[in-house]
């Protein structure tokens, strides 16, 4: 517990640290803590890591907050680390299409600052103007361009992390071609910030597409059938779709104002390129199906009236629940068609969508407490028979102890209990917020 005495040595441990006196930083999302600080350089992050891991303090870790509701059994830490003033990029290399950008650097003025090099990072966040590129990494993050971009993963090359104890260390490199050793940075990314906090980030760029165009294409009859033939088609053939996202009826509408399930399939390229793959969808468009082209600007809007219909863990706290869900990649279609029954069944809202070529669903439930949790347990079990998973990626604090977040341990569970062990013996980063209560 973090007392007085303790309060004073977090203030007099950096002299330049910033340290929140305001009481505890309570939030209906939970992962909060009794003070809050404000790093501002790596070795400010190092030295309250040290002071916390000897004094046995727990610490959670926040970036723009945009992930407050994911896992964490904690409604309140000893100490709130907030790397709201620990951003900038470090270093560009245009001509190697590389960026080194520290954690707490928002997403979009990243992206902002390379759209004058007309160059990118290849990610695709759901929050993409509050979540940061360090929350982005920790948490996996990905939306419905994964199929084009690849995820975190596939993009990150190099991690400069501070572990439980203080120490620095660094993954990776700065190179796109770095095959040296072991692939650190994939135990990093996606661990919810259980095994250090991430410093720097490093990732591989791409160019701005010189042209995109989005495709919608409503089902009247809303033939599940139909849905799954034309998607089999689609993945069949030579092009290559950035997304090819399935929607329900009920998000669909907000969108598009079409209450149909509807195929989002989105494409990037030089216009030659785009205008010759949108031939090819009107090739093979099934019958009675309606097909609107969104050409560059209106492309660009609908995907910024996409992102805002998208549940936001830190300004949307309406919000019950939020599900990720993964199969196999036609089963994304199963789950939205049982999800229609599932929200009748439980008297609550679902708004969905997944991806055809990544087999990843997000699904928003919102009604009434007890009926959530319902609705969350028939889509895991849902999963489970298709042979995936579910995932709540954003719940409320009251409601997280009445739900599994993760479900149920797999096998290899001890594997990542070991790596925990051997890195916080203390237990004292992100408690309780990986899978398994990591």
């Amino acid at each position: 517990m973090i007392t007085d005495e303790s309060l004073f040595e977090l203030n007099a441990l950096v002299k330049e640290l910033e340290v929140s006196e305001g009481g505890p930083d309570r939030h209906p999302l939970g992962n909060s803590g009794h003070v809050t600080v404000f790093p501002k350089t790596e070795q400010e992050i190092s030295s309250v890591l040290t002071y916390a891991n000897t004094n046995k303090h727990t610490v959670a870790i926040m970036g723009g907050g945009s992930k407050r509701g994911y896992g964490g059994l904690l409604e309140l830490a000893d100490i709130l680390l907030s790397l709201a003033q620990y951003t900038g990029i470090v270093e560009h290399n245009p001509g190697d299409m590389t960026l080194t950008a520290k954690s707490g650097t928002p997403f979009n003025v990243i992206q902002n600052y390379l759209a004058q090099y007309k160059q990118k990072i290849p990610l695709d966040p759901f929050s993409p103007n509050h979540a940061t590129i360090g929350g982005i990494i920790s948490a996996n993050d990905s939306g419905p361009k994964r199929l084009g971009y690849g995820s975190a993963r596939d993009n990150v090359i190099g991690l400069r992390m501070v572990y439980p104890d203080g120490t620095l260390i660094r993954s990776g490199g700065k190179v796109v071609k770095n095959v040296a050793g072991y692939d650190m940075n994939k135990l990093f990314i996606g661990a919810m910030g259980t095994l250090g906090v991430v410093s720097e980030v490093t990732v591989k760029l791409r160019p701005i597409a010189k042209y995109q165009s989005i495709l919608l294409v409503s089902f009247p009859e809303n033939n599940i059938e139909e849905i799954r033939a034309f998607a089999v088609k689609v993945l069949d053939s030579m092009i290559e779709p950035i997304s090819l996202e399935i929607l329900n009826p009920s998000i669909a509408g907000k969108l598009t104002n079409i209450n149909q399930f509807t195929l989002l399939i989105s494409f990037e390229d030089v216009k030659s390129s785009v205008l010759y793959q949108e031939d090819t969808i009107r090739g093979i468009l099934p019958d009675k199906t309606t097909l609107t082209i969104l050409p560059q600007d209106e492309a660009e809007t609908c995907w910024s009236k996409f992102y805002a219909l998208q549940p936001n863990a830190y300004l949307d706290l309406k919000t019950e629940a939020v599900l990720k869900i993964g199969v196999t990649n036609l089963d994304v279609i199963t789950i939205l068609q049982e999800a229609e029954l599932i929200s009748d069944t439980c008297h609550v809202s679902i708004e969905a969508h997944g991806g055809l070529g990544t087999g990843l669903c997000q699904m928003a439930i919102s009604g009434a407490s007890d009926d959530v949790v319902s609705a969350i347990k028939l889509v895991r079990k849902l999963a489970d028979q298709l042979g995936g998973y579910a995932v709540v990626k954003h719940l409320p604090y009251s409601l997280r102890a009445e739900v599994n977040v993760w479900g149920d341990s797999t096998a290899s569970h001890f594997l990542l209990e070991g790596i925990k062990q051997k890195i916080d013996p203390n237990r004292i980063l992100n408690r309780n917020r990986y899978v398994g209560g990591i």
